[in-house]
């Protein structure tokens, strides 16, 4: 089978289309062919070698992927429709070996490509929310990056959960995403003035949760507008940054670091039971903003990095 293959850190050229070996099953293993691999920025951190994980070399990067099984597995029959709930050979190829407590059903209605766009965006924006943020009906919640894979699935979820959603996006396409999926109110994160302007939308009292996406440039400026009890859930950060303690001692605040590695098995097919019914009832609806050829896997974790994101980004073998 073809497959993207990494034999040394580095930049995204040094991810290779090469010919290896089809993987072969062991009791309780699934084989899935797979038609779309979902592209995240933790992909581009692993790839660097700069993650606090490491693969050991040579490597086939890619967590998401939705496609067909080929090998019976547990619940599952050749040819079902699947996704992906990580994998234990990569997605970025043409088939990946899985763990067969982490292959869930893929509604008919939804394809291939919104399928790849799954597990990391909707099991972390549920984890962010329900797990670490303990969000409740009736909150008020901030979404920074809603028109990017995990906030798209945030607003979702949010809304579907009964939350008050405000989500911030860098265009105006991006806001109009981000509103059409289910957002209350919009604001552009390129005005400066646009933390200001989301307190206002609070009239003056703050956020109960704020789903964070680059703390190392905004969290900041998150910890003022935080209601009394409000928390900061930080899901994505690219550096240091400094802040003021006595913005969360006030409000008896918290900030809340999550990592999906850190999720046990068991809590990730319980979020995946929760996410299968939203797809399911169609409350949650992946959006796909670009489809790359397999080989252009450079040219995608290229474009996962830029600012001004509209959905998810996949790769199709």
């Amino acid at each position: 089978m073809k497959a993207i293959r990494v034999h040394q850190f580095g930049d995204p050229s040094v991810m290779h289309l090469e010919e290896i070996p089809d993987p072969r099953p062991a009791a309780g293993q699934i084989l899935v062919r797979i038609r779309a691999a979902g592209v995240n920025p933790v992909d581009t951190y692993i790839r660097t070698g700069t993650y606090s994980q490491k693969p050991a070399l040579p490597y086939t990067p890619g967590f998401d992927g939705a496609g067909t099984v080929e090998s019976v597995g547990q619940g599952f029959a050749p040819g079902d429709r699947v996704y992906l709930a990580g994998s234990l050979t990569g997605t970025y190829a043409e088939m990946a070996l899985c763990d067969a407590r982490m292959v869930f059903p893929l509604p008919p209605h939804i394809s291939f490509a919104q399928g790849a766009g799954v597990h990391v965006p909707y099991a972390t924006a549920h984890r962010a929310l329900f797990h670490r943020a303990q969000a409740r009906p009736g909150e008020t919640v901030l979404v920074h990056g809603a028109s990017g894979g995990v906030g798209i699935a945030a607003v979702q979820l949010a809304r579907a959960a009964g939350l008050r959603v405000v989500g911030t996006a860098g265009s105006a396409r991006g806001m109009a995403l981000a509103a059409a999926e289910g957002a209350h109110e919009t604001l552009n994160h390129s005005d400066p003035d646009h933390f200001e302007k989301a307190l206002a939308l609070t009239a003056g009292r703050g956020y109960d949760v704020i789903v964070e996406m680059l703390a190392n440039v905004n969290l900041g400026r998150d910890l003022p507008i935080l209601a009394h009890g409000g928390r900061v859930v930080v899901v994505g950060n690219r550096g240091s940054i400094e802040i003021n303690p006595r913005d969360i001692m006030g409000r008896d605040a918290s900030i809340l670091g999550m990592a999906m590695m850190n999720v046990s098995p068991d809590d990730i097919r319980g979020i995946h039971a929760a996410i299968v019914a939203g797809l399911e009832n169609k409350s949650l609806r992946p959006i796909v903003g670009q489809e790359i050829p397999l080989a252009e896997a450079p040219r995608a974790h290229d474009a996962v990095m830029q600012p001004g994101s509209y959905g998810k980004i996949v790769l199709i073998p």
